[in-house]
């Protein structure tokens, strides 16, 4: 499979293109080429697939995976905007740490 990075992600029209990482042309993908994702593709995602002519002749990128997101729909290298919860986790316990001296020495 070929490596490359999603350069540019058209949420509306759920469609992008990938630039490969060993140079070439940019790749173009459709969101029904993505199996077995449990989110959609953003922008600088990194990006396993087979490149295919589609029936005008141009090349597309087919059978693609997001690096990070397993098989499985789970996903293992969260990539999606805000905290991931651990960090929200922590927070909130340092917070609540915070109160609790703030009263306790009140």
């Amino acid at each position: 499979m070929t490596k490359g990075i999603l350069i540019t992600w058209k949420e509306d029209r759920g469609f992008g293109f990938i630039k490969p990482v060993d140079g070439g042309r940019d790749i173009f993908i459709h969101i029904s080429a993505i199996k077995e994702a449990s989110r959609r593709p953003i922008t600088g995602d990194v990006m396993y697939y087979q490149v295919a002519k589609d029936n005008r002749g141009k090349y597309k990128a087919v059978n693609v995976q997001i690096e990070g997101l397993d098989k499985n729909n789970n996903n293992t290298n969260d990539k999606t905007p805000g905290f991931s919860k651990k960090i929200l986790i922590a927070a909130t316990l340092g917070l609540l740490v915070v109160a609790g001296l703030f009263f306790y020495l009140r």
